[in-house]
């Protein structure tokens, strides 16, 4: 198979009890998206449902055009401490690149192929995938929960100083150039991850573009318990505002991780 860019890339999927849709998110792994992409991971952070086997199955009776491995996590890290292993993963098998699709089959890898084909990734530390920013299509989402989004992106905007237009979907790409460092890893281990990853963008002043996605709620269960997150986050703003210095110092997790492992459970090498 012909690679369509230079750049060394991995993909990442982190899957917690979405047995369902996993299969679905596989089925987008074409000739043409593999052609960008050397390697998916798909990390199963301690599901209780039988997504491993949903995985399994697939890959006996699918051909995905590259290398993809599904792992285990040695405990439940949370969506945040996945996120980390993956990163430490990239760096460590000298990735360029790490984009992360969620497991539940809410967004497209699609939306993202325009950008790796004209480069365009190459020019920032990370390609932020935007549920609320023109062009983008939402489906089965409130308009309630629309409005607060774009409520918090305003107030994150206000409060770092750059234009965030949203503040942690499910589809991302990360420089490994920007992780090298592992300025992450006393971030929050569960979904505070990514709002932490924005503060820390902002005082790093690492390059953002955010690009605008499809994402669609069908049969997807979400584990956000919406007005807790709501005053968790406004805090977690708050404390950056005061104090910059002391948050991107500071350890965020409720549970210091000393090593975030995972061991292989399945590994289809593709020989293309």
């Amino acid at each position: 198979m012909c690679r369509n860019n230079s750049s060394k890339i991995l993909l990442f999927i982190p899957m917690y009890n979405c047995e369902k849709q996993i299969t679905r998110v596989l089925g987008q792994f074409n000739e043409e998206v593999c052609s960008y992409i050397q390697e998916i991971i798909i990390l199963n952070n301690r599901s209780t449902d039988n997504g491993e086997q949903a995985v399994s199955d697939y890959l006996n009776e699918h051909n995905i055009p590259t290398c993809v491995k599904l792992l285990r996590n040695t405990e439940n890290y949370g969506l945040g401490g996945s996120q980390k292993l993956a990163f430490n993963y990239a760096v460590k098998n000298g990735f360029d690149y790490v984009i992360m699709l969620h497991g539940d089959d809410q967004g497209s890898i699609e939306d993202l192929i325009p950008y790796l084909k004209r480069g365009i990734h190459k020019k920032y530390d990370c390609l932020l995938g935007a549920r609320f920013m023109n062009g983008s299509k939402l489906k089965g989402y409130s308009a309630f929960r629309t409005f607060g989004n774009v409520v918090y992106n305003i107030l994150f905007s206000f409060g770092t100083g750059m234009r965030v237009l949203d503040l942690g979907s499910g589809l991302n790409m990360y420089s490994t150039a920007m992780l090298k460092d592992k300025f992450y890893l006393k971030y929050k281990d569960n979904l505070m991850f990514n709002y932490c990853m924005i503060l820390g963008a902002a005082y790093y002043k690492h390059s953002i573009r955010f690009f605008p996605i499809c994402w669609r709620e069908d049969d997807q269960v979400s584990n956000v318990k919406m007005m807790n997150q709501a005053v968790t986050v406004l805090k977690l703003l708050g404390s950056y505002i005061l104090n910059k210095k002391k948050f991107i110092e500071a350890e965020h997790r409720d549970t210091p991780v000393e090593d975030y492992t995972a061991d292989v459970i399945v590994e289809d090498l593709y020989q293309g």
